[in-house]
């Protein structure tokens, strides 16, 4: 096979992964196509975990794989899990070559699966379209290997850079099509995380309202003092909904708890909850991918730390005056040498508003 048709039958399995994009968490999002004689005989993808894998579905929708070349966007598993080693159910169909995008980042994995494969005298290649493949999976990639999830921030701005009018008024900056578009990003994500002030302030739901089938991102508040009301929207909305704190004020723990939160105590520092601890906590949860949706301090204090691995801001062509609120609270920016900077991504128009993804760094995904 050509390297021109490894990439064609490649970008057809990543194509098929995009379709567990909004309900595989904690799993990885894996397509697999199999091919024989020049011909896509059957394929599959991750549809949420607990399901068969990609190879396995793919398996499942053809009599007979016997010579076949499997191209999967992650390297095939080795290890049981809810479900039996895909690596042996290839085996035992007589695939004869495994195209793989990327190897395993899963320490249960992580390169155990291709030697399998190859000891049972199966053609292994990897590599191909591998940067792609990261991109659909870069939140477990995150959480395999670095302990912690991608983190995403949202945002919204005025022309001239506020987030809300002096009184905190803020409904609406932007248009209809940008929330909906916040929305999607909602339901790609694994958790949503905020702050008490902007609990205190809007009394979110933090959910994707969406019309496609989605797993609901869980909630996070960071809420240092304990200030969250028992009776806030997102406790009584089915999913989890988690409280993170530093302090240790037991009563106010338990009646969150008992009014249908999850609270849990974490280091601290400065007077905060530790956003480094937070990190570990959330992937310690099975966190992928987590969006930020929070008001100056916090961001301002996730920018300070390097925490944040992609900003998405929405400018709307609207003025809200020098009074209106900043998108950081960023009080150690003094001198011109101290200021932050970010690379642009992409920009593109959504509705009348512009939208704006940038990183941290030119190493992002």
């Amino acid at each position: 096979m050509s390297a021109g048709q490894d990439a064609l039958y490649m970008a057809r399995a990543i194509q098929l992964a995009k379709r567990g994009l909004f309900t595989t968490d904690p799993n990885p999002r894996v397509g697999c196509v199999l091919v024989r004689n020049g011909r896509i005989i059957s394929e599959g993808w991750h549809v949420k975990a607990g399901f068969g894998h990609a190879e396995v579905e793919a398996l499942k929708s053809v009599q007979d794989a016997q010579g076949a070349t499997a191209y999967v966007t992650l390297e095939p598993c080795s290890h049981h899990g809810k479900t039996p080693p895909c690596c042996d159910a290839l085996i035992k169909a007589g695939v004869k070559r495994v195209v793989a995008a990327m190897q395993d980042p899963n320490p249960l994995v992580s390169g155990r699966g291709l030697e399998k494969l190859k000891a049972a005298g199966i053609e292994v290649s990897t590599g191909v379209l591998q940067d792609d493949a990261l991109k659909i999976n870069r939140g477990f990639i995150k959480r395999m290997t670095e302990n912690r999830p991608f983190v995403r921030s949202k945002l919204a701005m005025s022309l001239d850079g506020r987030t809300a009018m002096a009184s905190g008024e803020s409904k609406w900056i932007t248009s209809a099509q940008a929330r909906a578009d916040v929305h999607r990003l909602r339901a790609e994500s694994s958790a949503i995380l905020t702050g008490i002030n902007t609990v205190l302030a809007d009394d979110p739901a933090l959910n994707a309202r969406v019309d496609w089938d989605v797993a609901q991102p869980v909630r996070v508040v960071l809420d240092s003092e304990l200030k969250m009301p028992v009776q806030a929207r997102m406790a009584k909305l089915p999913g989890r909904s988690l409280v993170l704190t530093c302090s240790r004020n037991d009563r106010r723990q338990h009646a969150l708890q008992d009014a249908g939160f999850e609270a849990y105590r974490l280091a601290e520092k400065n007077g905060r909850v530790d956003l480094h601890e937070v990190m570990n906590f959330l992937a310690q949860q099975q966190i992928n991918e987590l969006l930020v949706e929070a008001g100056s301090v916090l961001n301002g204090a996730l920018l300070d730390e390097g925490l944040v691995d992609e900003w998405v801001i929405y400018m709307a062509p609207c003025i809200l005056g020098d009074q209106g609120r900043g998108l950081f609270s960023v009080p150690g920016l003094r001198n011109m040498a101290d200021k932050k900077i970010l690379t642009v991504l992409d920009v593109r128009q959504v509705g009348p508003d512009l939208k704006l993804t940038l990183s941290a760094s030119e190493g992002a995904f």
